[in-house]
């Protein structure tokens, strides 16, 4: 962890979208005054400097500045909802500006809606059991009773990683996501509850009246710290850092602290505002590494000057990318380690299939785009300083929905593969997946555990799991896969890095520079080659042509497996061999 002034000023976490312009307009005088209702803008100065003189416009053009992220001079303003945007961006002190949300929306019934989600959910139920699992072995190295089922851990070596260093509380690892319960007994013992920070406000319903993230639970619609109302932030968090403490699963960082840094909704949506804010304050705060399993929405793809866009979008995407930019390379330049899920759209990232998903919000607002590679980026994993991290399964076979391609990987990691072992009793089994912890209210929410604790039908389909201890503490654990769970074994590697080989910092702390992360991380990655033939199919696994996959490179370094498969075991004993350039 390092010590730092801290020069954050939050801003309110709010969407992304609706009109926006980048280009020149006539002076506000030669305008129509701003009308309608109250709407939240967010407004990007444009640059550092601008700051200030962005904040007046925003005053000028009749919108009262709601909050600033100085870090990267990004706004929040309250406006009535039209002709603001417009009137804003015809300064030359502002970069761009989105209409965000009208204030005070409710929602129209109790349901929550959840973000579209390409990786199929048997970890949500209708997979099958796999074999009975054999007796625990017999090992010296310390595990916790659930860890014989963990695969993807022995494959990355953490338990012998764990001989030499399990981690220290002095690093941070700040998980970006949707939250993390700090009461589940697995993640309790390492929750930094003071350092952790909720960036996002749950929305119940979008501007045409959806359901996003329902009814909130707590008065002012801001989650407490230690809550998680989705269960993909407590999946993570357990990868990388539950604790080793004789019950439930051990992480492959087990006495790390983990700091819940929250940037995303309850139904799953990553926006703008709290990405952004996510990532300064993890600079500001002293955090080492950071796990982001997202991509920033509305656009899975933000594109420069798409013709399928309209000018608004156009200018909106530009604006996300020149503020996400700005976000890495502050965090980046704090000392903070960014690893990134290559994501889970099967694409070849230097050639993608076409954008059929964007924007995603609000709802009804998609249209089919050509993604141009040059002009195109999905964020954070295309931004600047990306640990990009692909998924494969058991067999070490690429996950089928895994995107690749030499253009972007840095390492690949376990991240599940439930259709992996075709023609093997294992073929389409949860135990393909990778289990970690679970929060009891989503269980509870989702009809897999009944008000008594206790798992449903439902649940026991789906596998969930309940580990009880003898004072009377329960946990659950869940099986998912995804990129999203391949890169926080990545981030638990990079955690036992930075414990092994950081120093004390000049100004007080601890730490390690983040490129030095990146090349022990890569340097003792285990190669990979590509399969024989390159080109797999995925036909007999289910899926379509738009799946078939060709990997290009050699064992050191290819599309499918970047630079090899993480090896915490190695990072820590030969890890010195790669700390400079």
């Amino acid at each position: 962890m390092r010590k730092r002034s801290r020069t954050l000023a939050v801003a309110c976490a709010v969407p992304l979208f609706g009109a926006l312009s980048a280009f020149a307009v006539p002076v506000a005088s030669a305008q129509s005054a701003p009308s309608g209702p109250a709407t939240e803008f967010t407004v990007l100065a444009r640059d550092w400097s601008n700051v200030a003189a962005a904040q007046r416009a925003v005053r000028e053009a009749g919108g009262t500045v709601v909050t600033t992220n100085t870090a990267v001079g990004l706004i929040t303003a309250s406006a009535p909802s039209n002709g603001f945007a417009e009137r804003v961006s015809g300064d030359r002190a502002v970069f761009g500006a989105a209409k965000t949300k009208p204030i005070g929306a409710a929602p129209k019934d109790g349901a929550r809606g959840v973000k579209p989600d390409v990786v199929e959910k048997e970890g949500q139920g209708g997979g099958r059991a796999a074999p009975t699992a054999s007796a625990r072995r017999a090992d010296p190295i310390r595990t916790d009773p659930l860890d014989e089922q963990l695969w993807g851990q022995r494959a990355v070596r953490a338990d012998l990683a764990h001989t030499v260093t399990r981690g220290g509380k002095k690093v941070k690892v700040g998980i970006i996501d949707t939250g993390v319960d700090g009461t589940h007994p697995d993640i309790a013992p390492n929750f930094d509850r003071a350092g952790s920070r909720n960036f996002t406000k749950d929305i119940p319903t979008d501007v045409n009246g959806a359901v996003v993230d329902g009814p909130c639970e707590y008065r002012g619609c801001v989650d407490p710290v230690d809550h998680d109302d989705n269960g993909h932030g407590t999946h993570v968090a357990g990868i990388i850092g539950a604790a080793l403490n004789d019950f439930g699963v051990s992480g492959v960082a087990p006495d790390v602290s983990l700091v819940n840094i929250r940037a995303g909704q309850d139904s799953g949506f990553f926006f703008l505002q709290s990405a952004v804010d996510a990532l300064t304050y993890a600079g500001d705060a002293g955090i080492d590494v950071v796990n982001m399993s997202f991509y920033v929405d509305p656009w899975l793809y933000n594109c420069a000057a798409n013709p399928a866009d309209s000018p608004a979008q156009q200018a909106e995407q530009r604006t996300i990318i020149e503020a996400m930019t700005r976000a890495m390379n502050y965090a980046h330049g704090k000392g903070v380690a960014q690893v990134v899920a290559l994501g889970n759209q099967h694409d070849e990232l230097a050639a993608p299939h076409d954008d059929v998903k964007s924007p995603g919000f609000p709802s009804n607002s998609t249209h089919p785009r050509k993604i141009d590679n040059a002009t195109c980026l999905s964020l954070p994993v295309e931004g600047p300083h990306a640990i990009s991290v692909g998924s494969f399964g058991p067999s070490q076979a690429k996950a089928d929905y895994s995107n690749y391609g030499t253009e972007r990987i840095s390492v690949s990691a376990p991240g599940g593969y439930f259709r992996d072992g075709y023609g093997t009793p294992w073929f389409n089994t949860l135990q393909n997946e990778i289990l970690s912890t679970y929060p009891k209210n989503v269980g509870v929410a989702s009809g897999k555990i009944d008000a008594a604790g206790n798992v449903t039908p439902a649940g026991e389909t789906a596998g969930i799991q309940k580990a009880t201890a003898p004072d009377g503490r329960v946990g659950y654990y869940q099986w998912l896969q995804g990129t999203s769970m391949a890169a926080p074994h990545a981030t638990g590697v990079a955690a036992l890095i930075i414990s092994r080989y950081g120093k004390p910092l000049p100004h007080g702390g601890f730490g390690m520079d983040p490129d030095a992360v990146k090349r022990v991380l890569e340097g003792t990655a285990s190669p990979i080659a590509c399969p024989v033939p390159r080109t797999v199919d995925y036909l007999k696994e289910g899926r379509d042509a738009s799946f078939t996959a060709t990997c290009l490179g050699d064992p050191s370094f290819n599309g499918f497996y970047g630079h090899g498969a993480v090896d915490a075991y190695a990072a820590v004993t030969r890890g010195a061999a790669f700390l400079r350039p």
